[in-house]
């Protein structure tokens, strides 16, 4: 009975950190239209999540494994500034379709990954073929009535490597979270990509954030909303979640992101929702019922 509840309460917490995260485009947006960078959004989210989470994480330093400290290392990289930056420099030369597209190829290069490196991640052919229509489904919610993709190299390579980057994650969480607690993990996930973004700052742009920037309301707000929320919270919450429904059907979920999108964009900015965006969701659910059930 408490195993049964744990996998429900898993499958809430991952179901509304994917809901969030579909959320913090418009917080970006927001960011980035009154002059902040990509990386200076990335830092000062994380910085605070890192501030944050200090008060409820064990205040130990270090893991006690050199091998483990690595792969900590790893993660803040993978999950943190090459994912952040990978995919908010993709948007600066691709579209926004092209983008969303070919991150949300994370589930099938994690089912790949999780293949070849643990046996028990394996899906079955159904769970492959929900998967694939999932996909197929989410493209088709992205497009939203477009059927051109505006082919840019660089920009849709960067997305594909934000895709790698987050599979490449969700390999190095399973092999740690079994030996540490979920909130001794994101704390070292957000301290290792806080230190992985520096070389950024220090070969590529500086960082110079303005201070009458930071004091605006709609800077601050989102600021902490990313921070608080979509970082400490929700790092946890998806580390969590992955521990106890397993990777590959927990890194399913996020083909359910560009829908959250889609309606969050809908009820605040406005935008358009097509039948072709309509049929997407509904073959989207359709494979991801099939994709995160159980092996029988």
């Amino acid at each position: 009975m408490e195993k049964k509840l744990s996998h429900s309460l898993a499958w809430v917490a991952a179901v509304c950190t994917v809901a969030i995260w579909s959320e913090t485009f418009i917080s970006s947006k927001i960011l980035l239209a009154n002059g902040m960078t990509p990386a200076e959004i990335f830092f000062v989210r994380f910085l605070l999540a890192y501030v944050l989470i200090w008060f409820f994480a064990p205040k130990h330093l270090f893991s006690g494994s050199v091998k483990d400290e690595l792969n900590f290392a790893l993660l803040g990289f993978a999950g943190g500034s090459l994912y952040f930056f990978c995919e908010n420099t993709a948007l600066t030369y691709s579209t926004a379709a092209n983008v969303a597209i070919l991150v949300c190829c994370s589930p099938l290069l994690t089912a790949l990954l999780m293949a070849i490196f643990y046996k028990e991640e394996r899906m079955n052919l159904r769970q492959v073929a929900g998967s694939v229509t999932a996909f197929i489904g989410m493209a088709l919610v992205v497009l939203n009535g477009e059927l051109v993709l505006h082919l840019n190299p660089l920009g849709d390579l960067l997305a594909f490597c934000a895709a790698i980057a987050w599979a490449s994650y969700s390999l190095l969480l399973k092999r740690v979270s079994g030996r540490h607690t979920p909130l001794f993990v994101t704390r070292k996930v957000f301290a290792y990509g806080l230190l992985t973004i520096l070389p950024y700052f220090i070969f590529v742009e500086p960082f110079s954030i303005d201070m009458a920037v930071l004091s605006r309301p709609a800077v601050w707000g989102n600021l902490l909303y990313l921070g608080s929320v979509a970082s400490m919270i929700c790092y946890i919450t998806w580390n969590w979640a992955t521990t106890v429904i397993g990777t590959v059907r927990t890194t399913n979920l996020l083909y359910f992101s560009p829908f959250c999108t889609m309606i969050f964009a809908y009820l605040i900015l406005d935008d358009r929702i097509t039948w072709m965006a309509v049929a997407g969701a509904a073959i989207l659910t359709a494979g991801m019922i099939l994709a995160v059930r159980k092996k029988g």
